[in-house]
């Protein structure tokens, strides 16, 4: 059973696709005749083991439809790849863009897959000649991937780093250089960006102050939403999953968090 079904005590998602799109987005699939806000992002935005995700708040707020297109586990590459969701960006009112990590994301070190943007493909020869020593066909997750590096040469990681994050810099800044309408660039983390950029483990890990600073001058705003104490405290209160998933969901955000960013993004969006 796939994680998008549904499970014994867990959340129906409703996949769906839109026009030609391979991507299977959080349904109910929503009608794009309208005005509508597009929500672009990873897990966070998809709203995993979350009832009422984000996006959905924010509708219920300022009464406009709000269309979900965010992919469990997805990174730049979805929406800077994905020729219709260009389209989509250009037929909506606002887009709302959440800043997900560089360690999902295809650079000069390693491929990702294109859609489900946590699994390692594949290893650059770059990288192999760095690391000599790594057998790259024993990784299928990027985190996994990332971390062994790591720690067999903290050194030698920093220079995988550095790469992605200037290929971070360089792929958001074309992603919101062609979207002709608004918009708004999203922080949603339980870390400030300060912290981010030193946590391996964090929300979006390896963005720093500095990369936002360098992408955000190319959107119409920027919304920052650090998750409260009371929030992370929570847990996953108030979260559906079945007893399998129980790991996942407490690395995931839940319903208070989700209340938090929609409440920082209806100022921006109304």
């Amino acid at each position: 059973m796939s994680i998008e079904s549904l499970g014994p005590g867990g959340l129906d998602y409703l996949p769906c696709r839109y026009g030609n799109s391979k991507v299977l987005f959080r349904g109910p699939r929503r009608s794009l005749d309208a005005p509508f806000v597009a929500f672009f992002g990873g897990s966070i935005t998809y709203g995993k083991f979350v009832a009422t995700p984000f996006p959905e708040l924010v509708e219920r707020s300022t009464g406009v439809t709000c269309v979900n297109f965010g992919s469990l586990n997805g990174g730049v590459d979805v929406f800077a790849t994905d020729p219709y969701l260009r389209e989509v960006s250009g037929m909506a009112q606002t887009t709302v863009i959440q800043i997900t990590s560089p360690r999902n994301m295809s650079n000069r070190f390693y491929r990702v897959h294109p859609r489900r943007n946590d699994r390692f493909v594949e290893a650059s020869s770059l990288l192999r000649a760095i690391y000599r020593e790594v057998d790259f066909a024993e990784f299928n997750f990027t985190n996994h991937m990332l971390a062994r590096l790591q720690l067999i040469s903290p050194e030698r990681f920093e220079t995988v780093v550095e790469e992605l994050q200037m290929a971070w810099i360089a792929r958001m800044r074309l992603v919101l250089s062609q979207i002709s309408g608004r918009t708004v660039l999203l922080w949603a983390a339980r870390q400030t960006p300060e912290a981010s950029a030193q946590d391996p483990e964090a929300d979006s890990a390896f963005v720093s102050r500095e990369m936002i600073d360098k992408v955000s001058e190319l959107a119409t705003d920027y919304v920052e939403t650090v998750i409260s104490d009371d929030a992370i405290k929570a847990g996953t209160e108030g979260m559906v999953f079945n007893e399998l998933d129980a790991p996942a969901a407490r690395l995931m955000l839940g319903p208070s968090a989700h209340q938090e960013i929609a409440q920082s993004l209806v100022p921006a969006l109304t």
